[in-house]
C-alpha cells in the first residue's frame, strides 16, 4: 500500500509532468531542451525524462518532434511554403533531422508528403484533416501487454 506522502508527491510529480507537456504543446517552435524544461520543473533532466516516459510513454523530445511533425504536416498541406520554411518554422534546425523523423512518423518525406497531401484533404474541414492526418505516436515505446492481476 502506497503512504499518503508517497501518492501526494506522485501527484505532484504528475501535476509538473502536465505542465512539461503544456509547455512543449504552446512553445514547440522554440529552442527547447531537456534541461531547461527540467529546470522549470524542478526536477533534474534524468528524472524527467524517467518520469515522462513513464507518464505518457514517450520521451520528452519524442513528443516534442511529433508536435512539430504534426505542426509541419499542416503547414504542408496548405502548400504555401517549401519544405525547408516548414523545418525552421517549426523549430527545427536541421532539415536532415526533420526530414528523418517526418518519414519515421509519416511514412514518406516531407516533399513527398506534401505533393500528395494537397489533394487527399481538399474539401476536409481543417480539424478532420488534423485528426486523419495525425502521424502515429509511440512508434518507439515498447508495446506491453496489460498485466492482470
Amino acid at each position: 500500500m502506497t503512504s499518503r506522502p508517497a501518492a501526494a508527491q506522485h501527484l505532484r510529480d504528475l501535476a509538473r509532468l502536465r505542465r512539461v507537456r503544456d509547455r512543449i504543446d504552446r512553445e514547440y517552435a522554440q529552442p527547447l531542451d531537456i534541461e531547461a524544461l527540467a529546470r522549470g520543473a524542478h526536477m533534474s533532466a534524468g528524472h524527467l525524462s524517467r518520469e515522462f516516459r513513464l507518464a505518457y510513454g514517450e520521451s520528452p523530445y519524442a513528443y516534442l518532434m511529433t508536435r512539430r511533425i504534426e505542426r509541419a504536416m499542416a503547414l504542408l498541406r496548405r502548400g504555401d511554403l517549401s519544405v525547408t520554411e516548414v523545418c525552421f518554422a517549426v523549430g527545427c534546425s536541421s532539415l536532415g533531422t526533420f526530414s528523418t523523423r517526418f518519414t519515421e512518423l509519416v511514412g514518406m518525406p516531407p516533399s513527398t508528403y506534401r505533393r500528395h497531401a494537397a489533394g487527399a484533404t481538399a474539401g476536409m474541414p481543417p480539424c478532420v484533416a488534423k485528426q486523419v492526418t495525425r502521424p502515429i505516436r509511440n512508434r518507439e515505446a515498447p508495446v506491453t501487454e496489460p498485466q492482470l492481476g
